[in-house]
């Protein structure tokens, strides 16, 4: 057993609670995710799981990483991770999503959507500007140097540039539903990254 699974995010829907309210979700699918080797302390320093998730064309693998498939005898996968063990497991075992229950936290990890070369409005929220007047300053981050002394712009500071596309965990959602039968978890907010994108599902650190 580990404390987390592997899976892809579907989309957004809803779900109506047995009170009538209705409440938004993100639809994931999480696992089965197959077992391709344990780490102990006895021989790695710590005690954890690796896991694969989607299959993968066997002839977009290389020798190496094939000879590390192969002990499981379940074929090739495209995402690879590790997590905590919190049981016993064995290469080759199938973790599904009955891991998780209606009403735990969870914390969820992506990588969002990334939105290429942003200004300083869309990218930190600054608020810009007035646009009347010929004031030629309406989304400009405004000065960013100082006089004579320290006469440089200050390291780190808030500028345009690249948005998204980094890593991204998102803390204590909530399930609301987990369907073992469809590979479907039902949580309550949104999840970084795009539909299809590959996610990190883990028991919250913080409940």
């Amino acid at each position: 057993m580990t404390n987390g699974l592997l899976g892809k995010k579907i989309g957004m829907s809803q779900i109506f609670a047995a009170d009538g309210q209705r409440i938004p979700v993100t639809v994931l699918e999480v696992g089965p995710c197959t077992v391709l080797q344990k780490k102990t302390t006895a021989g790695d320093g710590y005690e954890a799981a690796q896991l694969g998730f989607q299959a993968k064309a066997s002839q977009r693998v290389n020798k190496p990483e094939m000879g590390h498939f192969k002990k499981t005898g379940k074929g090739a996968f495209s995402f690879i991770r590790e997590f905590k063990l919190l049981g016993d497991c064995a290469v080759g075992d199938q973790v599904s999503c009955d891991l998780f229950s209606p009403g735990d936290r969870v914390d969820i990890t992506g990588t969002s959507k990334g939105k290429g070369f942003q200004g300083v409005m869309k990218r930190w929220g600054f608020s810009g500007g007035r646009a009347t007047h010929g004031s030629m300053f309406k989304r400009r981050p405004g000065a960013i140097g100082q006089s004579a002394w320290p006469a440089k712009v200050i390291k780190g500071k808030k500028m345009p540039g690249q948005l998204g596309n980094v890593r991204v965990t998102t803390q204590n959602l909530i399930v609301v539903d987990v369907r073992p039968e469809q590979n479907l978890v039902f949580v309550r907010g949104a999840v970084p990254g795009s539909k299809n994108g590959l996610i990190e599902i883990r028991k919250g650190i913080k409940s």
